[in-house]
């Protein structure tokens, strides 16, 4: 492959990338349906009950089972995390830290077909967006790799108060990290959190979300072969209530980083420090909005507003689900967006030609049925809202129609997060108003403008309260982040630090100061 793919790539020659995706497919499918472990201290566990990953596109195929971690071997492991990470963690050891998590994230460049192919039949994205997924992985680690080096391992001189005196702040590892990830990005952000907290010198113990084991288990395989030590990263399988509430519990785990939804990511919060506060590095979601000023370039805002919210089936926390559209040119902007709307190819989401794979869950599935029935109730379906899956193709998996809906203002649509393919409409006059409603949410990840005038994009980047802000963005209204260009941060209900992944500020959140005097 001769070039790299992000979430931006469009119109690049990708015949030679899709031969190689073919290719790689039909070798990856010859291996379907084996036993994985958990990985403990370097070893594959195995405790003959599963964890069975089935393909959301086709829920008669089994993609692999993963043997669960008893939680009996809980305080082994955690026994095991916090000895490995004495001489890992040890302020000395940073330029190794950056030396081995670099070979990793060449590895997983090196790998990227074979983990993205993985990706598509284990969590339904497109081929594009899932090797993107693994270049954001690799990149990730790179890009936290150098903040720990440009900070010389975060060892900073300090002033003098006598001439004697020689004082420095160092940055040293909590100790042991909990890394709970979520289904939507299963390398890329497993990659980024694991990552800072090994930068960071802590050790990991990684659960992975029940429905994408298989991506960790290729992330862990990287990690192993750059020459993580053993006990520096483990880990564990199980369902949320059978794992994740023994982890956020335990005594040894001294700081957790999590991405999922804003109740869970809360109730940790609420549940995780008790004899003393401990880091709780949390990101909870998105409600995010478009604003499409009368002055908008119509064809980039509808293929911008497109893909943010059907891209990953929009299943992603920074996806699109609210737009407000100006009055002036409501009627000829929703036009061209359903229209473009119901081309979307949805099905298989390997096949190059599908651009919507289906729901993760048939839970989810149930949530966007159950909403388009509200809107039938309290408003107007401009596109979308069939029950897909009659046809005879879609039947086995978890697909869902792109949906468009028109509900009046203040109706929950434009404040609860969906997590699929369902987008709210709303009109404005006044671009203050358009912000104010853009702002009513509880969440505050992403919000985009489309605006010919610049005074009307200075006044959105001054008033909104989100963390990432997009202007004009074609390849996506408010999606598309990369390590290095967009620091993704989530404000108010989207975040708990106010530093985000991709950022500049990412790998320091692992670390805590110590001032350190020494008198000559």
């Amino acid at each position: 492959m001769a070039f790299r793919i992000t979430y931006s790539v469009l119109n690049a020659d990708m015949s030679e990338l899709h031969k190689e995706f073919d290719s790689t497919l039909a070798k990856v499918r010859l291996g379907l349906g084996k036993e994985y472990p958990y990985w403990m201290g370097g070893k594959a566990g195995t405790s003959g009950q599963f964890l069975e990953d089935f393909n959301p596109a086709n829920t008669d195929e089994l993609l692999g089972r993963f043997h669960k971690t008893p939680s009996k071997e809980m305080d082994r492991m955690m026994e095991i995390a916090r000895g490995a990470q004495v001489a890992w963690g040890h302020p000395s050891n940073w330029k190794e830290r950056i030396r081995i998590l670099r070979k990793a994230a060449d590895l997983i460049s090196e790998r990227r077909l074979e983990i993205a192919v993985c990706m598509g039949l284990e969590c339904g994205k497109n081929r594009l967006e899932c090797l993107g997924d693994v270049e954001e992985g690799a990149d990730l680690l790179r890009y936290y790799a150098g903040q720990l080096e440009e900070a010389n391992g975060f060892v900073k001189p300090m002033g003098k108060l006598s001439p004697n005196e020689n004082a420095v702040s160092i940055l040293k590892p909590f100790g042991v990290f909990l890394v709970v990830a979520p289904f939507n990005f299963p390398l890329a952000l497993v990659a980024g959190m694991c990552g800072g907290a090994l930068l960071g010198g802590n050790s990991v113990v990684l659960k992975p979300s029940r429905e994408t084991p298989w991506c960790s288990q290729k992330f862990y395989e990287c990690m192993r072969d750059a020459g993580l030590p053993e006990g520096v990263l483990q880990v564990v399988h199980g369902t949320g209530s059978e794992m994740g509430d023994v982890l956020i519990r335990h005594r040894a785990v001294d700081g957790i980083v999590f991405t999922g939804s804003y109740e869970v990511g809360m109730k940790i919060m609420r549940e995780f420090s008790t004899a003393h506060p401990k880091p709780c590095i949390l990101e909870m979601g998105g409600k995010n909005p478009a604003i499409i000023c009368e002055s908008a370039d119509l064809t980039k805002a509808v293929e911008g507003c497109w893909r943010s919210a059907f891209g990953a089936t929009g299943q992603k926390c920074s996806a699109l689900s609210r737009i407000y559209v100006h009055k002036k040119i409501k009627e000829d902007f929703l036009d061209r967006l359903c229209e473009k709307t119901m081309t979307t190819v949805i099905g298989d989401p390997t096949d190059k030609s599908v651009f919507m794979g289906p729901l993760i869950t048939e839970r989810s599935l149930k949530t966007h049925l159950s909403a388009i029935q509200e809107a039938k109730k309290d408003g107007k379906i401009l596109c979308g809202g069939e029950d897909i899956r009659k046809d005879p193709k879609l039947a086995k998996g978890h697909f869902a129609q792109p949906t468009i809906v028109e509900v009046p203002r203040g109706h929950r649509f434009f404040r609860d997060e969906l997590f699929t393919p369902f987008l709210a409409v709303d009109t404005f006059e006044k671009l203050e108003d358009a912000i104010e409603q853009s702002n009513q949410a509880n969440y505050g990840l992403t919000a985009g403008i489309f605006s010919a005038k610049k005074e009307e994009i200075d006044t959105f980047m001054d008033k909104m309260h989100s963390g990432i802000l997009y202007a004009n963005r074609g390849t996506g209204a408010t999606t598309g982040a990369w390590p290095g260009v967009q620091p993704f941060c989530g404000w108010k209900g989207s975040g708990s630090t106010g530093k985000g992944g991709c950022g500049p500020y990412y790998v320091a959140q692992f670390m805590r100061e110590q001032s350190q005097t020494r008198m000559e």
